[in-house]
């Protein structure tokens, strides 16, 4: 039998090997990073100040990061383990440039746009250079990105960690170098030590290489790399699980329809022939990252509600790349690109009036520097001061200007000499006590809040109900300022300023 002839049976018998695909050239390739880069920068500071503004959890930020580094350790122990670390590389960075309000929120900016890239080089490496661009501009578009872009809190971070962990996982499958699996491994472990639910990406990317039918040393090296991850994870997890009573204000799924939808055109997408075969597939990994993490959150939810959709932000990933790849398919398709042109067009005159929504205090669910300004307004110097209940105190522990005047008068120990984010109250009798002492009390409710069934907010509440009337009230967006007087107290003359009923705002 001649060489030729057994060609063919020899090629039967050997494994085919990894298909290889051309390198894209350099200016390509610097392109699809600096664009997505760009435009998210430039959409992270537009309007970053919403106004001055702040909301509750950035509030949170910025009294923790500018404690001292010892104080945050001690406060984890009681309150918000699973985010010591973000306040630690928050208070480094508070050091190095300054506590304001673009300090807080541009790392955020900076974090989501090296995401984009990461978005962009994907899309590059599995559907070529016009499809990378494509998902990295989309990116940046998408409203959850660009809301959390300007947040300070950690989501940014950690979709920018669970990015790039997810393009070491593609670059590692057909190198199998050990280094490039520590890079992946190294980088999913800091994104779950930022916040615990990114391990759910480590599923997603699990089932893309079971459904990809990766060499088994692939896979087995991914299990090695995940189960570390899982390991280092573990004793943070076991810690926080102890301070779950966080999550308590989680009665169901919060905004649960947009991630639906996400998932839905996700999947519409990937039925279209996307990117090029090699050995992990476009769709094969970004339907996963669009659908598994936010569908385990759910299922964990029936147990303990916890669904959250920024808890998931890095599902946006998922959903950028499909639709990059599949206008790079309609594109393909389509001898005019008219269609495209008008069909792009009519898609950016929609984002316009969510991205300026996103821009405006009343875009979060509360506003601590309007409530602060609200308890300034109305209180007088001298006059008490109520949280209702105490975990609220955080609502104007960012700008303690506006209390200044006021006396707490539940407060026994402040938040930082306590180590806790909201401080120690008294007994419930010397609440009681001290709120009889005073003819004026400003009272601070969260919006939505639950009545606690706590003593010292139900003697709070009965000393007001039985010794006090209700003078006049404030709402302002995620609480309500409420001016309580003594009945046995003279009428307060009505030149008596924003105080009055008729200046009370509604």
């Amino acid at each position: 039998m001649s060489v030729a002839e057994r060609g063919p049976t020899v090629a039967r018998t050997v494994s085919p090997p990894v298909p290889t695909r051309r390198q894209s050239p350099s200016p390509a390739k610097a392109v699809v990073v600096i664009a997505p880069l760009s435009l998210t920068v430039a959409l992270g500071l537009w309007g970053i100040r919403r106004k001055n503004t702040m909301w509750g959890d950035e509030s949170v930020t910025y009294q923790l990061a500018h404690r001292d580094l010892s104080q945050i350790w001690l406060t984890a122990q009681h309150v918000d383990l699973v985010h010591a670390l973000y306040y630690t590389v928050m208070h480094g960075i508070f050091g190095l440039f300054g506590g304001g309000l673009l300090t807080l929120r541009l790392p955020s900016v900076l974090a989501m746009s090296v995401a984009a890239s990461g978005v962009g080089l994907l899309g590059l490496r599995l559907a070529g250079p016009r499809a990378g661009l494509l998902a990295g501009l989309v990116f940046p578009l998408l409203p959850q990105v660009q809301k959390y872009a300007q947040e300070g809190r950690s989501y940014a971070m950690v979709c920018a960690l669970v990015t790039w962990a997810t393009y070491a996982l593609v670059v590692s499958v057909p190198h199998r170098a050990r280094w490039r699996w520590a890079g992946y491994g190294s980088t999913m472990l800091l994104a779950c030590l930022l916040h615990e639910f990114a391990v759910l990406a480590l599923v997603a990317h699990g089932v893309t290489l079971v459904v990809s039918r990766v060499p088994r040393p692939v896979l087995k090296a991914w299990s090695v790399t995940a189960a570390g991850v899982v390991a280092g994870l573990l004793p943070l997890a076991i810690r926080s699980a102890g301070q779950s009573g966080q999550v308590s204000w989680i009665d169901g799924p919060v905004r649960l329809p947009d991630l639906l939808v996400m998932a839905v055109v996700g999947v519409a997408c990937a039925l279209a022939p996307l990117g090029v075969r090699g050995p992990v597939r476009l769709s094969v990994l970004a339907v996963p990252i669009v659908v598994l993490p936010g569908l385990l959150l759910l299922i964990v939810s029936l147990v303990k509600p916890l669904f959250v959709d920024r808890y998931v932000l890095y599902s946006n990933i998922g959903i950028a790349l499909l639709l990059g790849a599949w206008m790079d398919y309609f594109h393909r398709r389509q001898r005019s690109s008219r269609i495209a042109w008008i069909t792009a067009v009519a898609v950016l005159a929609a984002l316009v009036p969510p991205s300026l929504s996103l821009r405006t205090p009343q875009s979060r669910s509360d506003d601590v520097t309007a409530i602060g300004a609200a308890v300034r307004k109305e209180g007088r110097p001298g006059d008490g001061l109520l949280y209702l209940s105490g975990r609220h105190r955080i609502l104007t522990a960012a700008s303690p200007e506006d209390t200044r005047f006021l006396t707490d008068l539940a407060l026994a120990q402040d938040p930082v000499s306590s180590n806790t984010l909201a401080g120690v109250e008294l007994p419930a009798r010397d609440i009681a006590a001290r709120m009889l002492e005073f003819d004026r009390i400003v009272a601070v409710r969260a919006a939505g809040a639950h009545s606690p069934t706590d003593p010292r907010e139900e003697a709070k509440t009965s000393t007001l109900r039985r010794y006090f009337r209700e003078y006049g009230t404030t709402h302002v967006n995620g609480a309500r300022v409420t001016v309580y007087v003594r009945d046995h107290a003279p009428s307060p003359r009505a030149d008596a300023g924003s105080n009055s009923p008729e200046r009370a705002v509604g």
